[in-house]
């Protein structure tokens, strides 16, 4: 029966990190993007969030997009940083014209470092992709 079941891949979407300046409180916050390079939107995105490491775990997010348009991204939470000390995975499940996908991303502990910044899709930013 496993073998009957058919995992499409997820290509084209993205989570990443985004050093930003936080007018409000006048410092750089590190938020989080969910980027869809693709050419068709994603439908009912939602996107589970959660950090852990060893016995450390946070508490989970969750989030809801009803739409994410082709070329697009959005915000999706702000990173404290004391949550770069440990792993964040961000799993996201969407429908598309390719059917029901999902994947996990993870910022594995100590990648959200400006040095590892580099040039995002759709986003003209740099920033830190989720692997």
């Amino acid at each position: 029966m496993k073998k009957d079941i058919q995992i499409t891949p997820v290509e084209g979407v993205y989570i990443a990190a985004v050093k930003e300046y936080n007018k409000e409180f006048q410092m750089d916050d590190w938020n989080t993007y969910i980027i869809n390079e693709n050419n068709y939107p994603l439908e009912t995105v939602l996107i589970v969030s959660k950090g852990f490491d060893g016995n450390k775990i946070t508490s989970t997010f969750r989030h809801n997009l009803k739409l994410l348009p082709a070329k697009s991204y959005a915000k999706v939470e702000l990173l404290q940083p004391d949550l770069f000390e440990i792993n964040n995975e961000f799993s996201v499940s969407f429908f598309s014209e390719k059917g029901f996908l999902h994947q996990n991303f993870l910022f594995p502990k100590q990648s959200i470092k400006e040095s590892k910044r580099t040039e995002l899709p759709v986003m003209k930013e740099k920033g830190i992709l989720a692997k």
